[in-house]
């Protein structure tokens, strides 16, 4: 009799996970329709399909499942537009609603402190990040401040040019330099001072491999992401790895100055007029303005590089177009020797060799995810919130049904049309569009011409060891920037 009332008593405890389960069963016939997806497995989800080049694997469900699909990462919800017209649903008409942001565990800095000093990663766009977004784009991305600067740009440039002639006939890593002279461009109109010298750049990698490193672990697939209630483990020590670079790189640039300018302002002897000031003036903290310029560096130099990186290579490895910018360079500069950005503007074939290179390789090929702060309908699906979004701006880019011979280098085929990157156009994203569209835009539109015509007006670029363009490596390597696999090893040889 005993055991028969123990058996009763220990009943209810092997019904409840069956209970649990019916409850989860009712409750999610409930839910409305999410958009179609492959098959997750238990407990795993999608993870394994994703592989190593995720923005291809995507590109291909799409294929399969349409535009909009779904998919599961461990416990997270991951909804992929792939088309202009879901990326139109996504970035205009739910803009609001899914313009939330979910911060990667692997990012050194606590959510609290992003809510006050970051443009990229707040949680939502909320008052302090219209602020800090307003700031930024009157006092760094705004027309006049840029024209303000067309000097000083065209001045890193100039050094490059000297320093490459000096490297003439020999092997130098081309992105390493394109990196330098992008860093001390952005380091100049923020802390009124170079970061980092070239020659030093070509001698160990410096700070381009400790933001590449740093960027490498933030897009490094995180268990502590697919399984939050493991993230206080930091089960792949990405979180305590993330620490230790950041930690390095503001040591290593600007954390001195930051110091010393404080000090001086103090002491009523500071004279400088650049964004430090304006920080300064407007009460951020140290901490804040670590915060802020760890985003703007990284963002800006990294994706700036490898877009100038592509560029070049691509113009390498289709001769016809390489002459035809050198022609268009050679006939517009008879009057300037050295390439001017308001000169480059009325330059139509450059210009379209930067949007070819930005359709064929974003340098974010999802841009930045997404996150829905609620749940919505888009394109007659159910999009649940905290749902992580992405826009397969690479995929977009690639479609037969918008380009003809997607995957062909093509400048020519933006001469006669109007399309441009500024986020109207939604068969081509390179920077996003809405309110998450990148800060940096303005900047970059004339950074990546100007650096790129110098390279391409004053220097022929051989391969090395004799082979020739059709060899060159031009495969990807997925991160958060989508990057060339192997570096661009380049031989300069000065054009007369």
């Amino acid at each position: 009799m005993a055991q028969s009332y123990e058996i009763l008593f220990l009943l209810p405890l092997f019904l409840l996970p069956l209970i649990f389960f019916l409850l989860k069963l009712c409750k999610s016939s409930k839910i409305p329709q999410l958009p179609p997806g492959p098959k997750p497995w238990p407990i795993l989800g999608n993870i394994l399909h994703m592989g190593k080049m995720p923005h291809i694997t995507l590109t291909n469900f799409a294929k399969t499942y349409g535009p909009l699909m779904s998919l599961k990462l461990g416990t997270q919800c991951l909804v992929v537009g792939s088309s202009p017209s879901a990326a139109i649903e996504i970035l205009k008409t739910h803009d609001r609603i899914l313009s939330g942001r979910h911060v990667p565990n692997a990012f050194p800095f606590k959510k609290s402190e992003l809510e006050k000093s970051s443009i990229g990663w707040t949680s939502e766009c909320n008052n302090g990040w219209r602020y800090l977004r307003t700031l930024c784009r009157t006092e760094l991305f705004s027309g006049k401040v840029l024209e303000s600067q067309a000097c000083l740009r065209e001045k890193k440039v100039k050094e490059l040019i000297e320093f490459l002639r000096s490297k003439e006939g020999q092997l130098v890593n081309l992105g390493e330099l394109i990196f330098a002279t992008v860093l001390n461009m952005l380091s100049n109109v923020m802390i009124s001072q170079d970061i980092v010298k070239l020659e030093k750049e070509t001698e160990d990698g410096g700070m381009k491999s400790l933001i590449r490193e740093a960027m490498e672990v933030g897009s490094t697939p995180n268990i502590s992401d697919f399984y939050p209630i493991l993230c206080k483990l930091d089960l792949q020590g990405l979180r305590r790895k993330s620490m230790v670079l950041m930690s390095k790189i503001r040591s290593k640039t600007w954390e001195r100055i930051v110091e010393e300018r404080r000090k001086s302002k103090v002491s009523g002897s500071s004279s400088q007029h650049d964004f430090l000031e304006t920080l300064l003036n407007n009460g951020f903290t140290n901490d804040a303005i670590h915060q802020l310029f760890m985003e703007l560096f990284t963002a800006g130099t990294d994706t700036t590089t490898s877009t100038i990186e592509w560029a070049i290579a691509e113009l390498i490895k289709n001769e016809e177009s390489m002459e035809k910018v050198q022609a268009e360079l050679e006939r517009e500069l008879r009057e300037s020797y050295f390439p001017k950005e308001s000169k480059l503007l009325q330059m139509s074939y450059i210009q379209a060799c930067v949007k070819e290179t930005l359709r064929l390789h974003p340098p974010g090929p999802f841009l930045l995810p997404h996150r829905a702060i609620e749940t919505c309908q888009v394109m007659s699906y159910t999009i649940p919130k905290d749902a992580q979004v992405l826009v397969n701006v690479w995929a977009i880019g690639r479609d037969s049904l918008i380009w003809k011979e997607p995957e062909m280098f093509r400048p020519q085929r933006f001469l006669s049309s109007n399309m441009d990157f500024k986020g109207n156009d939604f068969e081509f994203l390179p920077f996003g569009s809405g309110r998450r569209i990148c800060p940096g835009l303005p900047m970059a539109a004339k950074s990546v011409p100007l650096v790129l015509a110098s390279l391409v007006h004053f220097f022929d670029w051989e391969l090395p060891n004799g082979k020739c363009s059709i060899e060159l490596d031009m495969n990807e390597k997925f991160g958060v920037t989508l990057q060339k696999r192997e570096p661009l090893l380049l031989i300069p040889k000065a054009r007369k």
